[in-house]
């Protein structure tokens, strides 16, 4: 068994060991759209690290790599152990691995996500340095399930570049996790709708939305204009435009009550939780 890194693995052989490690989970990607999703977290196969038994990959640690909250830093976009490697500590030596890696690439930070109830996983995280640094919710729902009010609608919706608003930050309750963060979104920007709500030409709540995955990545209302109505503008529309099965919002941060009595309100309710983890190598 040696440990390398993935710089001229095909993806091929990387989606092969990801779809065997995550057979038991209850969604799975095809080859399209975990590449998309790698992409939009910053994956970087010549800092991300797996053990080979001879050409097979046993176990791997996929990183991102990019700016979050004014540091460069790793993130974890996937680790997994095939079944029949499991309980031989590969994820750890893996991660022992990288580190003088990610150190000669000027990066000081990992983050991580875990569920929360993954237990053994965060005890093994906790083991090796990383700190839990937030909790969050999760919302998974069918289309069908989201109860649409009946709106009057004195508001302006209207595709964006949210690029071109500098007020879009001060909407915000908490900072978007890794995967919404503007950089990602950035990375993958073809991907998503980017809606405005304007009221007399000023904009005061906005949506990103990946209609192909049913993701919304952010959605926010000017402090000044909420319980007017203009989330659920935004989240009908939203609606109307996903082409995915299910839709998702991810990451929001357990302090943020506000999206929980909106959502439930929509017949939405929290579907699980997980920690945001990080540590300083």
């Amino acid at each position: 068994m040696i440990i390398k890194s993935l710089t001229n693995i095909d993806f091929g052989t990387i989606f092969k060991a990801f779809s065997k490690a995550f057979a038991d989970y209850d969604i799975q990607l095809n080859e399209y759209e975990l590449m998309t999703m790698w992409k939009r977290r910053g994956f970087n196969p010549d800092l991300s690290f797996a053990a080979f038994n001879g050409k097979e990959i046993a176990a791997f640690t996929l990183n991102g790599i990019g700016n979050f909250n004014g540091r460069k830093m790793a993130y974890d976009t996937g680790t997994g152990t095939l079944k029949e490697y499991r309980g031989q500590g590969l994820a750890t030596k893996i991660f022992t691995y990288s580190i003088p890696f990610l150190k000669e690439a000027n990066i000081n930070y990992y983050l991580l996500e875990v569920l929360k109830h993954n237990k053994q996983a965060i005890s093994v995280y906790q083991k090796i340095g990383f700190e839990i640094s937030r909790e969050f919710n999760f919302f998974i729902w069918n289309n069908e399930e989201i109860k649409i009010d009946s709106i009057k609608n004195s508001y302006l919706i209207e595709p964006i570049n949210i690029n071109k608003y500098d007020t879009i930050p001060t909407f915000w309750d908490f900072y978007p996790s890794w995967q919404n963060s503007f950089e990602s979104i950035q990375r993958t920007t073809e991907d998503f709708i980017c809606l405005g709500a304007f009221s007399n030409k000023k904009i005061i709540g906005y949506c990103v939305f990946e209609p192909n995955s049913g993701d919304i990545t952010q959605i926010a209302v000017d402090k000044a204009h909420r319980r007017k109505g203009i989330a659920s503008l935004l989240l009908h529309e939203i609606n109307k435009r996903n082409k995915a099965p299910k839709m998702k919002l991810l990451n929001t941060d357990i302090n943020c009550q506000s999206i929980v009595y909106f959502l439930k309100s929509k017949n939405i309710e929290i579907k699980g939780k997980q920690f945001e983890m990080i540590k300083k190598i």
